[in-house]
């Protein structure tokens, strides 16, 4: 093979190592980086800058549409259950409540926020046009979420006392707790599942996941329905079924994995998965603590798909040595996010007299909630681009920087301020919510900082290296077929 020009770009398979075996790797530092020809020309005029916005918008919407639906779909799932306990009585209804938001709610989060270490990793080795590793990073988060779950495992079976210890009614807790012991099969389920939706979603494989997530959803309403109510199983039923929904997502996603629909990124089970566990635990960690405290800070289901949508678009671009192209994604994504939280903002606030009455009859709630519309929609213009600026995060894998910024802002920052102004200065809810709302604007300034000073091209050298260090050279495809594909 001939010598490597200066100008190769970075990501190119014989950047990395000759596929004859006769070149060692080469790392580049951001001085000397050259992006791939097929990066974003430069604007050079309005014209040029809102086509670019343009195609840009419709690759994003691509990706968050589906993205939307199929997290409408899995968090529908608990709601309809809970739906269901309703008719079956009061205690049912607390109780699956209960184990949804607390129990449930502290596992998803965990597991979740842990699974999106592979939105970096296997984004950017799909950007690289090496997907050959992707199988195996599934492979080595499956094995770490399980064992994150063994020990989460006692946090179900002792959730009845540990209700009862943060104030929870005895009768309440206790049911809580049987029921939560009946859902350990679903948080083996997330374990499984988080990790195989970020293995497709870093392959742009939205749609089918929005699919199986429809399907889900109406076989789930079908079976509540005839095992809660028709048959009368109660909460038994509601375990079963709510089991066996997040089971049959799992099962119908590696089925998608394994018919071939993911080319090379699928190869097999390989016990490659056991190697360097302990840097993709640190990575994991990291990602859980970034996720897991802003989850609960999504207010809509737009800031969500958007999440996922850039975390894909930066970490493919960064991987395909396309530095200009991540960088004008994040613009269109935080100008779109941004648009979309201000018209939701200006609904509620138009609407302001009347959407109360959706909440309670009760005057004093309706002049409660009335009295925070403004407040909310501040909350929901934030809400609405945190998670975006979180996805740029992730996608260019600063999990470990944003997990300290989240540290900072909510408890040592947020939270205080919350308290003081909710109780010491006795503005209470509304100073508590001002507390914490001022914490996430606080990380949202930081974010934009970080992401305005971010210099992309190195990042993109970055995103070259972390595929060299995480094995992406050891499975690189034939020439041909790296031609094959860019057709």
């Amino acid at each position: 093979m001939e010598e490597t020009s200066s100008t190769q770009p970075l990501l190119s398979p014989s950047r990395y190592v000759d596929l004859r075996g006769t070149r060692s790797s080469t790392s580049l530092s951001s001085s000397s980086f050259v992006a791939d020809e097929a990066d974003i020309k430069p604007i050079r005029n309005v014209g040029d800058f809102f086509a670019a916005f343009l195609l840009e918008s419709k690759k994003l919407w691509y990706l968050a549409a589906p993205a939307i639906f199929t997290t409408v779909c899995n968090y529908s799932l608990g709601a309809i259950t809970q739906v269901f306990a309703g008719h079956v009585g009061a205690i049912e209804l607390a109780a699956v409540s209960v184990e949804n938001s607390v129990i449930a709610g502290f596992s998803m989060g965990l597991l979740l926020g842990m699974g999106s270490a592979l939105e970096t990793l296997c984004g950017q080795a799909v950007g690289a046009g090496q997907p050959g590793m992707l199988g195996i990073y599934m492979q080595r988060s499956w094995v770490i979420l399980n064992t994150t779950s063994l020990f989460l495992m006692f946090f179900y079976i002792f959730a009845a006392p540990l209700l009862k210890l943060i104030g929870q009614e005895s009768e309440i807790a206790e049911a809580a707790g049987t029921f939560a012991v009946w859902m350990i099969p679903q948080l083996f389920a997330y374990a499984f599942m988080f990790p195989q939706a970020k293995f497709l979603q870093a392959q742009s494989k939205m749609a089918a996941m929005a699919v199986i997530g429809a399907v889900a959803l109406v076989l789930h309403t079908v079976f509540s329905w005839l095992l809660m109510l028709k048959l009368g199983w109660g909460l038994v039923g509601a375990a079963v079924v709510l089991n066996s929904t997040w089971w049959l997502i799992v099962v119908a996603q590696m089925l998608y994995i394994v018919s071939g629909s993911c080319g090379r990124a699928w190869s097999g089970f390989s016990g490659k998965a056991f190697h360097n566990l302990w840097e993709f635990v640190k990575l994991s960690l990291a990602s859980a603590l970034m996720l897991c405290m802003n989850i609960l800070g999504w207010t809509i289901m737009v800031s969500i798909g958007f999440n996922a949508a850039i975390s894909v678009r930066v970490s493919n671009e960064l991987g395909a040595a396309h530095p200009a192209t991540a960088k004008f994604s994040v613009l269109v994504a935080t100008v779109t996010s941004f648009l979309v939280g201000i018209v939701i903002a200006l609904v509620l606030i138009i609407a302001r007299k009347q959407y109360p009455n959706l909440f309670s009859n009760s005057t004093e709630v309706k002049q409660l909630v009335y009295s925070l519309t403004v407040t909310l929609g501040i909350n929901i213009v934030i809400n609405s681009i945190q998670p975006t600026l979180s996805g740029v995060a992730i996608g260019a894998g600063w999990q470990a920087y944003v997990a300290y910024v989240n540290v900072g802002c909510y408890y040592f920052f947020g939270i205080p301020l919350g308290l003081g102004l909710g109780y010491a200065a006795d503005m209470g809810v509304s100073g508590i919510w001002d507390g914490m709302l001022a914490g996430t604007a606080l990380q949202t300034c930081i974010l934009f900082w970080m992401i305005y000073k971010t210099n992309w091209n190195k990042e993109a050298c970055i995103a070259g290296d972390r595929i060299k260090q995480w094995g992406g050279t050891v499975d690189l495809p034939k020439e041909t077929d790296v031609e094959n594909e860019a057709r």
